[in-house]
């Protein structure tokens, strides 16, 4: 699989939730390296899972549309005689 490349911002953003994370939920505080291996580290590991996750909500999502597009093909019908 293709590694996630996030934009700069965003990245940032995520560390400094990750920091966040630790000093609230763990009374840690790490650094913008560590916060950033952790990221790093967390996109290589999960994401296949949630790309996998994501491509089988979004197949389920157009295979109940199908259904539904075809009940209304059907119903355009005519009967005949």
């Amino acid at each position: 699989m293709i590694p996630i490349k996030l934009p700069r911002e965003q990245k940032q953003e995520i560390v400094e939730r990750v920091k966040e994370y630790f000093e609230l939920e763990r009374s840690e505080s790490i650094g913008d390296i560590a916060a950033e291996q952790l990221l790093d580290f967390m996109l290589k590991e999960l994401a296949p899972y949630v790309y996998n996750k994501a491509v089988e909500d979004a197949r389920q999502a157009v295979e109940q549309k199908w259904a539904s597009i075809e009940e209304e093909l059907y119903s355009l019908k005519k009967p005949l005689r």
